[in-house]
């Protein structure tokens, strides 16, 4: 798991530089001067625990508490106050540059995650990163905290892990050292707003192996630590182990008082209350990978844990999160169910998954679903976005009605950046507009920018276009496919027939007059000689056909030529009636825009037919690119694997060397 990293900032600042003069590869680092020191951004050789450090003692070092101190509130919303005045470690200015970082920004940073799932997420994408480097398989998984028995949170992978640079990294701000297009992390600030936003304390195991060197670090970021104590900065305890072929063992690359300061603060303020239950976590994590245990949880405004590991056996929940509704298709969708299931929502937190990579949470797998396989009625639209003139990108559209529809009114967009979801079910249209009901849509949008919570999108031109497309697309759609669901088509629209307008089609002044004095919106017809009571327009439908051309009955007799020729002339409307000239205008031209949009879907549909095509080829290339990745995998870590035994044999046959030469001399 190689976590996003950090700048790195003097001695007075994070706690990020190597703890003496070693670096990744355990090489001589020079010693700064003075002067560098003294400046914002120079490279220091010793960290902030070298000014709060306890006086060696010997081997054995154990915690001086068997129970791991909480957090003063466990409440994360309410956990920002911060008073350092009591803290006798507080420095004052000296008068040179020092760039500090109070321990208050952990909360303020994490509080950029309003949703405790995103969090959770940052960390898998530290996992997913790794593929590259042969990650197989990252765990998302309840465990216990030793000294206390409270819960706790693990997350762990078998990635390439991290070296004591890329360590210090990891626990500092701002640098990333991801350069892959395809990486999902950037801002190098996920692991400390996503850890941080989840519990107060955090505990990092990481092992690497490259270029024959083979490290193991221990890092522990502690807000309880650092509020406890008092702190104006952060401090960030980690030990460094490096493997000696000589020896069989990893051997620390700090000098011993070093080491001592930093497994002193480690054993009191994690977990683990001595150096050898801190090394027994490396027995599961293999040859290389990263474990994270996430401990001291946030607490919700009922006292109980945010996390809900209780309820079911074989998934995390968030309590307050679950909204029951009348309907039980609408609760048990994916859809409502994301928001609080863990599971749900992994299994469309990526667009792709490698078939080699597995997430398990809780011991169980979670089925990757891919929101598209849930449409009916599946269209394919192409849209390419543009800014000042110039295309961005091409974006294929999947949009089409849930299964369960019309049976459910849920809506939205599922939409992703490099593969990662950052906007599930985005409501671009309103649930009050009929319109767009059921319809689900999915797409990769790489050309708009997410936050660094990676929750929203940044609000640029961009975004607004995209949004303004999609509510079109999804209206467009509604319009040209609500009816193969049941709703009614709303585009075949009956013409009104005006109010005063007579069974022949000609304004009768004499039969048709408003009434004024009492129904407003009600017109009465004169009683005609013969008829006994008044019509309401609502009963013209029930009067006989009259003729729009008065002709005496004894030249119809005489000219029934006449008759027939005005009856073919004669437009009749759907209710009987004949319709007036001008709304047979009306009619044409409604016919003919009718007529153009018939034509128009027809090459929409041609269109979509072509892009449908188009993304079953794309889909085959990714399946065949997917399957030479895997293969290619494969046979690295077959060639990993031979390299190791190889390097094994090679050991052995030096110490067997030396056994024979100390024989020979003997």
């Amino acid at each position: 798991m190689s976590y996003n990293a950090s700048t790195q900032v003097t001695h007075d600042a994070l706690v990020v530089k190597p703890e003496h003069r070693y670096g990744s590869k355990g090489q001589a680092i020079p010693q700064d001067s003075e002067e560098n020191r003294g400046s914002i951004g120079a490279q220091s050789s010793t960290s902030v625990v070298d000014q709060v450090r306890t006086p060696p003692e010997d081997a054995g070092v154990t915690s001086s508490s068997t129970i791991c101190p909480a957090p003063v509130c466990r409440q994360f919303w309410k956990a920002g106050s911060y008073i350092d005045e009591l803290s006798s470690k507080s420095q004052q200015p000296t008068g040179k540059n020092y760039l500090h970082v109070h321990p208050m920004f952990l909360h303020s940073n994490a509080t950029s995650h309003k949703w405790a799932f995103g969090a959770v997420a940052e960390l898998l994408d530290n996992a997913v990163d790794e593929i590259q480097n042969g990650a197989t398989f990252v765990i998302v998984d309840k465990t216990t905290n030793p000294k206390d028995g409270t819960t706790a949170l693990l997350v762990q992978d078998d990635g390439g892990g991290m070296d004591p640079q890329a360590m210090r990294h990891c626990m500092g701000f701002g640098f990333s050292d991801k350069k892959s297009d395809s990486a999902i992390g950037r801002y190098g600030n996920g692991f400390k707003t996503s850890t941080m936003r989840l519990g107060a304390d955090v505990i990092v195991f990481s092992r690497h192996f490259k270029d024959q060197t083979w490290t193991q670090s221990i890092g522990l970021l502690s807000y309880t630590y650092l509020t406890r104590t008092g702190h104006d900065r952060i401090v960030v305890p980690i030990l460094d182990y490096e493997y000696k072929a000589s020896t069989s063992k990893f051997v620390t690359l700090q000098d011993r008082e070093h080491f001592i300061s930093n497994l002193s603060i480690l054993l009191e303020w994690s977990p683990f209350s001595t150096e050898a239950e801190l090394l027994q976590q490396f027995d599961n994590v293999g040859s290389h990978g990263t474990k994270v245990i996430i401990y001291n949880l946030w607490l919700n405004s009922d006292a109980k844990l945010e996390l809900d590991f209780d309820s079911d056996a074989e998934d995390i929940l968030i309590e307050g999160n679950i909204k029951k509704t009348g309907c039980k298709i609408m609760n048990d969708h994916i859809a409502t169910r994301f928001s609080y299931s863990l599971r749900v929502y992994l299994s469309i937190l990526y667009l792709r998954i490698p078939e080699t990579f597995k997430i398990l949470l809780r011991g169980k797998v979670v089925e990757h679903h891919n929101v598209a396989d849930d449409l009916k009625h599946q269209q394919y639209i192409l849209y390419k976005p543009q800014a000042a003139g110039h295309e961005e990108a091409e974006v294929v559209t999947t949009i089409g009605f849930l299964k369960e529809a019309p049976k459910v009114n849920l809506c939205g967009f599922c939409v992703y950046h490099k593969n990662r979801l950052i906007m599930p079910f985005w409501q671009v249209v309103s649930y009050s507009d009929s319109r767009g009901r059921g319809v689900v849509g999915a797409l990769e949008a790489n050309f708009v920018e997410p936050t660094h919570n990676k929750q929203d999108f940044e609000k640029t031109v961009l975004l607004q276009k995209l949004e303004k497309r999609l509510k079109e697309m999804t209206v467009e759609y509604w319009n040209c496919h609500s009816v193969l669901i049941g709703y009614r088509d709303l585009k075949k629209r009956r013409p009104k027939v005006p109010q005063n307008l007579q069974p022949g089609g000609r304004t009768n002044v004499n039969m048709f007059q408003n009434n004024s004095a009492g129904d407003s919106g009600k017109q009465t017809i004169n009683r005609p000689p013969g008829f006994p009571g008044v019509f309401h327009n609502a009963n013209l439908a029930s009067l006989p056909r009259v003729s729009s051309e008065p002709v005496v009955l004894e030249k119809r007799k005489e000219h029934p030529d006449l008759v027939a020729n005005a009856a073919s002339k004669r437009k009749v409307g759907s209710d009987g009636f004949s319709v007036p000239g001008h709304i047979r205008v009306e009619q044409f031209v409604q016919g003919s825009a009718t007529r153009s949009q018939d034509s128009e879907t027809t090459k929409l549909m041609d269109e979509n037919k072509k892009l449908r095509a188009k993304c079953l080829d794309h889909r085959v290339r990714s399946q065949n690119l997917e399957l030479k990745a895997m293969n290619l995998s494969s046979e690295l870590e077959k060639v990993k694997t031979e390299y190791e035994r190889l390097m094994e044999e090679l050991q052995a046959l030096g110490t067997v060397k030396e056994e024979r030469s100390r024989n020979v001399n003997t």
